[in-house]
């Protein structure tokens, strides 16, 4: 289980990556003229309808190859709307508080200018701050950036009415679709009033990313910004939504490209196309709903031990949890770092840590893991919240113990004389599955800090070449 929070590492089934292998489409030149290509086009189109569908959206461009280069796309859509309407003068973008990193850096690179939105005591967007952001800046007002469900990890219940506030001053609503997991099947970003939305195949459509994969990243437009989607010097602008009583736009207002190739890594679309395909509505809309089943079962059963951070009125989480450790500092001097390396004694990655809000962990269990497996992990975390107890009554010591140490490799058990407070088995074997799969790590703990600011040069020095 890979719980990182915000990230939605789910199952990629064997069944879904067998196409990748295939040589009609690994090994088809990505600037291939269309008309030989004519099998892929049609994967194109019916994915292209599926996540309109899924989005509730007029249109999609699968050009985008990430998440981030989505928000970049749609944001440049946005722009050449207000552009093509004569109000290139709209250029503040609304960015909560509490939005991911990648929003307010889109928004620069889009030559915008952010104006952050508060966030109430519960993790949601303070709609009086919005509406009086809106106001001011009603003249210049481009867009706002929002993510649904929050990445505080619960539904913005406010959603429409935030959505209608920046329609209401001219602007349009760029939803980041990061969270698209909760989604799917229960609710439409473009039945709630978003405009713009980004899909991250590698996350919710069950491409694999990290390690430096490829991911993809397309835009869904409502049917007014269709015309202003990214077209590629190989296949032209595509002219949807330009027909009978439209306007059309002219050439110089279509967005260029924002990928080098027209489909983006359109190899890797195969798996997406399987995983709806073999999925069906039903099975998707299920996979939504024990995705945010498993996040409050793991709320609910690790609430007594870690206090969940944000919930909706109703007393629950959306797709994944936060829970907060901050109080481990001050009554074991534990930090967050202490809790993610003991993880791995127990074989477990661990959650996205310190992000939202630093001495947190999110966790985002998603569909994919089982009843038992959850189980395992809320086990190790209980377990060491237990081991934070005995360093807190003084059963243990404070400074060499289990979770300062963690984590333990085997040369650090067989190696040299065995001077730490507590014992070999509970370093290494902390719960009993750890005796049947054990996981070892490669690494003991670094000091991350002191590398993050001391860079070390890897390459020779120049006068090493002299000779």
């Amino acid at each position: 289980m890979i719980p990182l929070g915000s990230c939605t590492m789910k199952l990629n089934a064997t069944s879904e990556m067998i196409p990748v292998t295939w040589e009609e489409f690994g090994k088809i030149h990505p600037f291939a003229p269309p008309s030989q290509t004519r099998g892929y086009q049609i994967l194109f189109q019916q994915l292209e309808a599926w996540l309109a569908e899924i989005t509730g959206f007029a249109g999609v461009s699968l050009q985008p190859n990430a998440g981030s280069q989505g928000e970049y796309a749609g944001l440049l859509v946005i722009r050449q709307y207000h552009e093509s309407r004569g109000e290139s003068h709209r250029n503040v973008c609304l960015i909560p508080t509490s939005a991911h990193g990648t929003n307010p850096a889109s928004a620069v690179m889009c030559g915008m200018k952010v104006v952050a939105v508060a966030c109430d005591t519960e993790g949601n967007i303070d709609i009086d701050d919005l509406k009086a952001k809106a106001e001011k800046h009603s003249h210049e007002l481009a867009a706002l950036m929002v993510t649904y469900p929050s990445t505080h990890g619960v539904f913005e219940e406010g959603i429409e009415e935030i959505c209608a506030v920046v329609h209401s001053h001219g602007g349009q609503v760029y939803m980041d679709g990061a969270n698209m997991n909760a989604q799917v099947g229960i609710c439409r970003p473009g039945d709630i009033g978003a405009d713009v939305c980004h899909l991250n195949l590698h996350k919710t459509f069950c491409i694999p990313h990290g390690g430096g994969g490829p991911g993809m990243g397309p835009i869904g437009v409502a049917a007014h910004l269709i015309p202003f989607l990214p077209g590629h010097p190989l296949i032209g602008s595509r002219e949807w939504g330009v027909g009978s009583g439209e306007k059309k736009i002219p050439d110089s207002q279509h967005l260029g490209a924002v990928a080098a190739a027209p489909w983006g890594s359109a190899s890797i679309l195969v798996i997406s196309w399987m995983y709806i395909a073999m999925m069906g509505a039903a099975g998707l809309t299920e996979a939504t709903k024990v995705a945010i089943l498993n996040a409050n079962y793991i709320a609910k059963r690790l609430e007594a031990y870690y206090p969940v951070l944000y919930k909706g009125k109703n007393g629950l989480v959306a797709h994944e949890c936060i829970l907060d450790l901050r109080s481990l500092k001050k009554s074991a001097n534990i930090e967050i770092d202490d809790v993610a390396k003991r993880l791995i004694d127990y074989g477990f990655h661990a959650p996205t840590v310190s992000w939202p809000v630093a001495g947190t962990i999110m966790v985002e269990p998603t569909e994919s893991e089982s009843k038992e497996e959850l189980d395992r992990f809320c086990d190790a975390l209980i377990a060491i919240r237990q081991e934070i107890a005995e360093i807190e009554s003084g059963k243990a010591d404070a400074e060499d113990n289990v979770l300062k140490n963690a984590p333990h490799t085997t040369e650090s058990l067989i190696t040299g004389e065995w001077t730490h407070p507590y014992s070999r088995e509970q370093a290494a074997y902390p719960a009993p599955w750890t005796r049947e799969h054990k996981f070892w790590p490669a690494v003991g703990r670094i000091d991350a800090a002191f590398g993050d600011r001391n860079f070390v040069c890897s390459c020779l020095p120049m006068d090493a070449y002299s000779a």
